[in-house]
């Protein structure tokens, strides 16, 4: 049977993911300590958890930042702006959902929404 890895092994590991991968597995972590945390997290909770941890999807996520980099470097061509704005809707509406479902499950476990993300690790979306 194989070792199993070290925290160490894991973290060099991860250094080594693309940033939206990376994303992906610490949305998981964190759902993953919600349920050690209370191990019978009740339907909602869950249902909740994992909205809160939904992003942009990978490609639209990826030609996002892509965007971005184009129009901060002073070379986004006006088809490309229009996209840009369009994902920036896109990330808005998600970021405005996600804070949505935060506050419910803040009202659910009756404490603030800023003590939740504390307790869940929660950052805002870095894209929004």
């Amino acid at each position: 049977m194989a070792q199993p890895l070290s925290s160490e092994d894991l973290l060099t590991a991860l250094q080594k993911l693309e940033t939206p991968e990376l994303e992906r597995i610490v949305s998981r972590l964190i759902v993953l300590k919600a349920e050690r945390t209370a191990p019978h997290l009740p339907q909602r909770e869950s249902e909740l958890l994992l909205k809160i941890n939904q992003g942009l999807p990978d490609d639209v996520a990826r030609r996002y930042r892509d965007l971005i980099a184009r129009r901060r470097a002073g070379v986004l061509h006006p088809e490309e702006h229009a996209e840009l704005l369009r994902l920036t809707d896109q990330a808005e509406r998600l970021e405005a959902d996600r804070l949505g479902h935060l506050a419910e499950l803040a009202r659910l476990r009756g404490t603030s929404l800023r003590a939740l993300m504390e307790e869940l690790s929660i950052q805002p979306a870095p894209d929004a």
